[in-house]
């Protein structure tokens, strides 16, 4: 479960993204859907540890995401719309960097790098690696291991058909072992048929629909409302 209690968030202190926000998101897909600028990435990034809330708090398991860090990140995996690595370190020492932190052998970390063809380069320092490059980078690290909760930021962008089938294909092997997999996308027709719930950013709140409905159709018709920053119903 990741919990956010009473969570207010401002970038601006005049123009707050959130205000008291409750959100319990459970196992399976959610979708975080908005126009640009709603605050689906923010969520997103609360959710990961990377932005910290101003009131309130947040919950991975039962563990405080700022006061039990170590236990609330442990079970995290999180590919940010902009990856940010530092920037002189090797795509395979990081991956092995990763393996060592989540108890999983090398060869793990081999056949993440090779399922996003990013074997080849692995040897290559950050620095010299395309924006897509690193975007690859960070969602080979984010499949090692079984990390309970997964935190996608348009997973798909950039990659080509047979990446997009391995990593749909990941995500719901993810699904099936009951994980939290919350994905941000604009592109709906690949996660629309997975998705168990979805929550929508409306005028700076979040509503959260648990479950949709089962018929494909009127599920479409839902989540594109709250993709347009519509009610619901």
């Amino acid at each position: 479960m990741i919990n956010f209690e009473n969570v207010s968030f401002a970038y601006e202190k005049s123009s707050p993204l959130f205000q008291s926000m409750n959100l319990t998101l459970g196992a399976g897909m959610t979708l975080l859907l908005g126009p640009n600028g709603s605050g689906k990435t923010t969520l997103l990034k609360l959710a990961a540890g990377v932005e910290k809330p101003d009131q309130g708090r947040i919950r991975i398991d039962d563990h405080d995401l700022w006061t039990d860090e170590v236990a609330a990140r442990r079970a995290l995996a999180y590919l940010p719309e902009h990856p940010d690595l530092t920037p002189y370190a090797s795509i395979r020492e990081i991956i092995r960097f990763v393996c060592r932190l989540r108890g999983e052998p090398l060869a793990r970390g081999e056949e993440a790098l090779a399922t996003l063809n990013m074997d080849r380069v692995s040897g290559r320092s950050v620095r010299e690696l395309s924006q897509g490059q690193r975007r690859r980078a960070v969602l080979a690290a984010a499949m090692i291991g079984r990390p309970g909760h997964l935190l996608l930021d348009e997973p798909l962008e950039a990659m080509d058909r047979r990446m997009r089938d391995d990593i749909l294909v990941w995500i719901e092997g993810r699904i099936r072992d009951k994980a939290s997999v919350v994905i941000v996308s604009h592109d709906l027709d690949p996660f629309a048929p997975l998705a168990d719930s979805a929550v929508g950013m409306i005028d700076g709140t979040a509503a959260h629909i648990p479950s949709l409905p089962a018929v494909s159709e009127e599920k479409i018709i839902l989540l594109e409302r709250l993709a347009r920053g519509m009610n619901p119903v």
